[in-house]
């Protein structure tokens, strides 16, 4: 066993020899120090402390006072509390403020043992557990990947990833996680070959998966009930990894009725898959029914203005009784408090549509701040970031105001993203996108093994913005460069958090149903 390291904090630590010998003998390491300001000092400068025993009581500075000074430097060292004092308010108090355990004097060596077993050993147990769980599991995985799946059964094994990736997280097996991401990588090799051979025979027979254009169609509307208020919340770039991390915060006030999954339509961009969601069309039907509410990659103006006309269009056709909706996006702090402000009243309409840009906002400023590349460097920070952002955002706020009322709550988003690693050189003229996960243009060169080709945009039910127009969707976890200061850009973007091509993550997109508990 690698040798743990307790710091006992005393003033009477004389007393506690039989303890502290009885401690050593088992294997522990025991630093000795006698007030709250050395206990403080040593946990500063001593990196390899893994628990602190820390007497309530005190002179100077009390546990009670050193434990939240000790909490915001190491927020996840553990403290357990010593004290002579049973009072209700003392204990309140200590846990409030997020002790591991409490002991009361006089404390035998065997409550200590026990403590000890429960906070060190307790997740080494869970790491030892979930290892040997998933080690059992990885070779089930990797036949199903390696089985020519459909896309119900790529649904299923996505979950399958996204759920051991969050077990070995939670247990901090390194070692684990590493094997895992070779997994998933496999993963999404597979898929991408999936993709490639069944995406445009889905465009063209209708036999594929509920997809952007279908999404309101056959997951929301069909479900709408007139008795009682419906919102539909769209979170950008929400992948279903983002979604479990918030979901056990969002189960305090509603509770989940289904959780599904539609596919992004390529490009998994939002320009392309948002005006699908809205309209109820392809992009390639959208340009030519509505001309004016549609402009190509090239051409000037933000691509997604026309989200509520064309949501008022697809609403007019679908339902026979007119009903009340209303269309609400959250781009910036003062619409999000708006949002806050009003969302009450939005409860008077049938249907209520949120599209709310935070998480896309944030993968965009990922790549372009050095601060948030290390705060969210892999993909379990980048999860830890978003449930941060979401438990004190305005939208959880809202949220739980319209909890305490009987509504149904749809979250929902339009892509996902995926980390991207590997360059794959393009080259094309100065009107090709300069999306890195897919581009269209005229006289496009590229690496034909690393990309779903699309020669006739209109058999992707695309639009066509020159004769000559070709899209390219980028496979796995590639992304484009053009070969003008190649080394730069690829240092600037390995790493970072891209959509618009074919990648489990980008393409497999939660639908979850909620009520009001």
């Amino acid at each position: 066993m690698e040798k743990i390291t307790i710091l006992w904090a005393d003033d009477e630590i004389d007393l506690l020899k039989p303890q502290l010998m009885f401690l050593r003998k088992k294997g522990y390491e025991v630093i000795e120090v006698t007030n709250g300001y050395d206990a403080l000092e040593e946990c500063q400068e001593n990196q390899d402390i893994d628990v602190v025993f820390l007497d309530e009581s005190m002179p100077g500075i009390t546990g009670l006072e050193t434990l939240p000074k000790i909490k915001a430097s190491f927020p996840h060292l553990p403290v357990v509390m010593i004290t002579k004092n049973e009072a209700e308010n003392v204990m309140e108090e200590a846990i409030g403020a997020q002790i591991s355990d409490y002991l009361i004097k006089p404390v035998n060596p065997n409550q200590i043992l026990l403590s000890l077993k429960k906070i060190i050993d307790n997740k080494r147990l869970v790491r030892e557990k979930t290892s040997s769980d998933y080690q059992q599991e990885f070779r089930q995985i990797f036949m199903k990947i390696n089985s020519g799946l459909d896309f119900e059964e790529w649904v299923k094994i996505y979950r399958e990833i996204i759920g051991w990736e969050i077990k070995i997280d939670d247990s901090n097996s390194v070692e684990m996680a590493d094997i895992l991401a070779m997994q998933k990588s496999e993963a999404n090799t597979e898929f991408s070959k999936y993709i490639v051979k069944n995406y445009m025979k889905w465009m063209d027979k209708g036999n594929g998966p509920v997809m952007s254009d279908s999404l309101l169609r056959q997951k929301v509307f069909t479900k709408m009930d007139h008795e009682v208020p419906t919102i539909f919340l769209l979170l950008d770039n929400l992948r279903y990894d983002q979604w479990k991390i918030l979901e056990p915060i969002i189960s305090e006030f509603f509770k989940m009725e289904e959780e599904d999954f539609f596919y992004s339509i390529l490009p998994t961009s939002t320009q392309y898959s948002r005006n699908a969601i809205f309209a109820g069309m392809m992009p390639g039907e959208i340009a030519k029914h509505y001309k004016k509410w549609w402009l190509n990659d090239h051409e000037e103006g933000g691509k997604n203005q026309h989200e509520q006309d064309l949501l008022g269009e697809q609403i007019n056709r679908l339902f026979r009784n007119p009903i009340r909706f209303d269309y609400v996006k959250v781009t910036n702090a003062y619409h999000a408090k708006q949002l806050n402000d009003n969302i009450l009243n939005y409860l008077n309409n049938d249907l209520t549509v949120i599209v709310y840009n935070f998480i896309d906002m944030l993968s965009h400023a990922r790549t372009e701040m050095e601060v948030l590349k290390e705060l969210a460097g892999d993909e379990r920070a980048y999860r830890s970031l978003t449930r941060s952002w979401f438990e004190n955002s305005p939208l959880w706020t809202a949220l739980q105001k319209v909890a305490e009322r009987e509504v149904q709550l749809f979250i929902s988003t339009d892509h996902g993203t995926i980390r991207v690693n590997q360059p794959s050189k393009v080259v094309g003229d100065r009107d090709t996108t300069t999306n890195l996960r897919y581009k269209v243009g005229r006289n496009l060169d590229y690496q034909r093994n690393d990309v779903l080709e699309v020669r006739d945009p209109k058999k992707a039910h695309l639009p066509r913005p020159n004769v000559s127009s070709t899209f390219i969707f980028a496979k796995e976890d590639k992304f484009f460069l053009y070969p003008n200061n190649y080394n730069y850009y690829n240092n600037y973007y390995r790493n970072t958090f891209q959509h618009g091509g074919i990648s489990l993550e980008e393409m497999i997109c939660p639908v979850i149903r909620l009520r009001s508990r």
